[in-house]
């Protein structure tokens, strides 16, 4: 068993949260979530990896795959999706409002 793939789930993960700490442009803060939503696919996919086994279908022989672990990627691949849209479309909204995407030049959302 290889540590590398969570080694790199970890680093995937640790880049994506200091980008969103170091940003200065909402769009960016976006990519970096994204970034950091990846190092979950690899995460869950080095889990579920096996040497020698197949894919999971009927009369496979041998060691198989848990296909519960490929479905889990999958959704997560697709909420990763939505969610980057979600706030892709909320930076949209706030550059057509205040005329820019600097978080610190946003004083309408400080309370």
């Amino acid at each position: 068993m290889s540590l590398l793939p969570y080694f790199v789930a970890g680093w995937l993960l640790l880049i994506g949260c200091f980008g969103v700490v170091r940003s200065r442009d909402l769009v960016h803060t976006v990519v970096c979530v994204a970034i950091a939503q990846s190092g979950t696919y690899v995460l869950l996919l080095s889990i579920g990896f096996q040497y020698g086994a197949s894919a999971p279908v009927q009369g496979a022989p041998g060691p198989v795959v848990d296909p519960v672990v490929q479905a889990l990627t999958l959704t997560d691949i697709v909420v990763s999706a939505t969610v980057t849209a979600l706030l892709l479309a909320l930076v949209i909204q706030i550059a057509k409002r205040t005329d820019t995407v600097d978080p610190d030049e946003l004083d309408e959302l400080r309370g």
